[in-house]
C-alpha cells in the first residue's frame, strides 16, 4: 500500500514538462515554489525571433537575481536536484518553435551555451525545419530540419514534438540519434483532437526511449473549461496503459496570468495574421477544475494513489521520468 500521498509528494522531484505562464511575475514564481514544483520547462519562445529571445533570456537573468528565493536556472540534472534541496523552482529554458535560429544552425550552439535545453521543432504551422499539427500539408522534416535534429542531438538539446505534424513527428523520432519528448500532449485515440498524438507516434517514441507529458490544457478535452481532474487522470491512465509507466510524465501547459490578448497572438498565423476565430478563453484564465494551479499538484499524487498506483510509479510520473530523459539527452 502506498504511503501518505502528501508525504510522497513532499519528497518527490516534481517536474512540469511545459509551463508557458506570464514570466517575470513574483506571484507566478511563488505559486510554483509553494506548490512544490521542483522544475519546469519554461517556454521562452513561440512566435519569437532571434533578437526577441535574446532579450527574454537577458530579462530572465535579471529575474533570477530579483527572485533568488523562488527560482534558479537549470542547465544540468544536478541543478534540478539542487533546486529540490534549496526549495526553489528550477527554470529550464525551452522553446515551442525553432524559428529563433533562422537558417543558421550555429545559433543552436549559441543558445545551448545560454541555457536552452528543450526545443520544439515547429509550432502549429510550417517553418524551415518541418510542419506543425495545423499546417495544410505535412511533408515531414526538411533537409534543414534533419540537420537541426542532428545538431540538437550533438549538443544535448531535447527535441520536443508536441505541436508538430504527424509525418514530421515520425520523421523526427526516426532520425534522432537519441530519445525525444512529447512534452505536452495526450493520445488522439483517447481524445480526438489534432493537437493530440497518434498511437503510432507514441509507440515509436516509447520504442526509442522517449517520454510523453500528459497535457492539462482545457481546450484539448471534450468538456473544455468544464473538464475536471478525474478526466485528466483518465488521460494519464490511458497513456500509461499504452506507453508503460516509464514513459509517461506531466506537461501541464499552464498559462498562469496570461491575458486574452496573449491567446489571440498565440492562435494567430505565425503570430502575425489574426485567426478568423479564436476559441473561448476565460479572462482571467483558468485551468482544469481541481487542477487549477501549481498549488494543486499534490492532488495528482492523491488521485494516482486512489487509482492504485504505487509510490514508485507516482514518483516516476511526477518527475523521475523527465529526470531520467534529461540525464540521457543533456550533455
Amino acid at each position: 500500500m502506498m504511503a501518505d500521498p502528501e508525504t510522497v509528494f513532499a519528497k518527490a522531484i516534481v517536474i512540469d514538462g511545459l509551463d508557458t505562464s506570464k514570466w517575470g511575475r513574483e506571484s507566478v514564481y511563488r505559486t510554483l515554489r509553494d506548490g512544490g514544483v521542483t522544475a519546469i520547462n519554461a517556454t521562452i519562445a513561440i512566435w519569437d525571433d532571434y533578437e526577441t529571445v535574446l532579450h527574454t533570456i537577458t530579462r530572465y537573468l535579471e529575474w533570477f537575481d530579483e527572485f533568488p528565493d523562488l527560482i534558479r536556472p537549470v542547465r544540468t540534472v544536478g541543478d534540478i536536484r539542487a533546486a529540490k534541496a534549496e526549495n526553489r523552482t528550477g527554470i529550464i529554458f525551452g522553446w515551442q518553435n525553432a524559428t529563433p535560429i533562422g537558417n543558421d544552425l550555429g545559433r543552436l550552439r549559441l543558445f545551448h551555451e545560454l541555457g536552452v535545453r528543450v526545443i520544439q521543432l515547429t509550432y502549429n504551422e510550417r517553418n524551415l525545419l518541418g510542419n506543425g499539427c495545423y499546417e495544410r500539408t505535412d511533408d515531414g522534416l526538411s533537409r534543414f530540419g534533419l540537420a537541426a535534429v542532428a545538431e540538437m542531438n550533438r549538443l544535448g538539446i531535447l527535441v520536443d514534438l508536441s505541436h508538430v505534424g504527424d509525418r514530421t513527428t515520425l520523421d523526427a523520432i526516426e532520425n534522432s540519434s537519441g530519445p525525444v519528448a512529447i512534452t505536452h500532449a495526450n493520445a488522439r485515440s483517447h481524445i480526438d483532437h489534432p493537437r493530440n498524438k497518434t498511437d503510432e507516434a507514441i509507440r515509436l517514441l516509447v520504442e526509442r526511449g522517449g517520454v510523453i507529458g500528459a497535457n492539462a490544457f482545457p481546450m484539448f478535452f471534450g468538456h473544455g473549461f468544464e473538464t475536471g481532474l478525474d478526466e485528466y487522470l483518465d488521460a494519464i491512465d490511458y497513456l500509461v496503459q499504452m506507453a508503460g509507466i516509464d514513459h509517461v510524465a506531466i506537461g501541464t501547459d499552464f498559462c498562469m496570468e496570461q491575458p486574452r490578448s496573449w491567446f489571440e497572438w498565440l492562435f494567430a498565423s505565425q503570430g502575425k495574421i489574426p485567426a478568423q476565430k479564436v476559441d473561448f478563453t476565460p479572462e482571467p484564465y483558468r485551468h482544469l477544475k481541481g487542477f487549477e494551479s501549481p498549488a494543486d499538484w499534490v492532488k495528482l499524487a492523491e488521485g494516482l494513489a486512489a487509482r492504485n498506483y504505487s509510490e514508485t510509479d507516482v514518483r516516476k510520473i511526477l518527475g523521475e521520468n523527465w529526470l531520467g530523459l534529461f540525464e540521457r539527452v543533456w550533455r
